[in-house]
């Protein structure tokens, strides 16, 4: 890790630093500000592998990951108030979630990146972005909420999230948690095709002896 590498894991640590803050605020019925902010993680982490090579985006991954899980356990120690009881602002199944949904779809974004580098330049960071998201989304919102999950932390009742409603508010009945997850997906999703813009950018104006590929 070089000097030069130092903006990647900067952005990467305020991106997921912000996303645990944001996490909490609501955004209409479905999401929270940090569905907005929390995909730029993929954006830094492919600008990491297109311009530096996959070993120094695994390492802007890892400081990610780390920043997380710093953030994760000062929320566990956070006790919250509502409805006559506390609890904690982040949940062991939040935090364990979290923590593997963004490890796992961090590395799996680099690997296919790194598969499809020399392809056309937009191919590498939108199929690496889609699949990660992807991964990102499913394993995050079936650990921290799914029934089925509930032995990973007995004591954190999550039937809120098992309420049986409409999907997304007028598709077939599912629990609530499925349509919190296609709502955060389908935004992942859409700044993925966005965040090719700022990509093509960044990376033209970077020196060419700093390009991998």
């Amino acid at each position: 890790m070089t000097r030069a590498h130092l903006p990647g894991i900067l952005a990467m640590a305020a991106i997921v630093l912000a996303s645990n803050i944001l996490v909490q605020f609501l955004f209409g019925q479905w999401l929270t500000w940090g569905a907005f902010t929390y995909p730029l993680a993929f954006l830094v982490t492919d600008l990491m592998n297109r311009i530096y090579g996959p070993g120094p985006a695994r390492k802007v991954v890892f400081a990610g990951f780390v920043v997380g899980v710093v953030c994760s356990l000062i929320g566990t120690q956070i006790m919250l108030q509502g409805d006559g009881y506390s609890y904690p602002a982040v949940t062991l199944r939040i935090a364990i979630g979290s923590g593997l949904a963004f490890l796992t779809a961090q590395l799996m974004d680099v690997a296919i990146f790194d598969r499809l580098r020399e392809g056309t330049w937009w191919r590498a960071p939108l199929a690496s972005t889609l699949v990660g998201s992807t991964l990102d989304t499913a394993l995050f919102f079936t650990i921290a909420f799914s029934a089925g999950l509930s032995w990973i932390e007995p004591a954190n009742d999550v039937s809120w999230a098992n309420e049986i409603l409409p999907f997304l508010g007028s598709g077939p009945d599912a629990p609530l948690w499925m349509s919190l997850a296609a709502a955060d997906w389908m935004v992942k999703l859409s700044l993925a095709l966005l965040a090719l813009i700022p990509f093509r950018l960044i990376v033209s104006k970077a020196r060419p002896e700093q390009k991998s590929a």
